[in-house]
């Protein structure tokens, strides 16, 4: 009768523990343009700040021949913004990254390199 006791409140104590909340914690993102290089995946998220709201540029240029492989407008809110970055169909490996406002003023460039 004894060990079915004690049986019984190691079940009652691992329901306790098993029931409590975890405190999950998202990893804070890092504004891509504040670091000299990064490492990125295919639809690897990144992030970055602006300090208006508007239309921003922004630009994938091959590290080694310096030839724009892709260009996208982005419609951006104040402060911290996050877009996901498609890098399947590049053919290079080594790329600049450049984010430019809508009348071509340069606001950050960082090197990405594809994994």
């Amino acid at each position: 009768m004894r060990k079915i006791k004690i049986i019984f409140l190691c079940f009652v104590i691992g329901f306790i523990i098993s029931c409590q909340n975890e405190d999950i914690v998202e990893p804070q993102s890092v504004d891509i343009f504040k670091v000299e290089e990064s490492t990125v995946s295919n639809k690897s998220e990144i992030s970055f700040n602006v300090v208006k709201e508007g239309v921003y540029i922004l630009t994938i240029i091959d590290k080694n021949t310096n030839q724009v492989l892709s260009r996208e407008k982005i419609k951006c809110i104040t402060g911290n913004n996050k877009i996901k970055i498609y890098t399947k169909t590049l053919p290079s490996r080594y790329l600049y990254l450049k984010l430019e406002d809508s009348f071509n003023n340069e606001l950050g460039n960082t090197i990405i390199i594809v994994k």
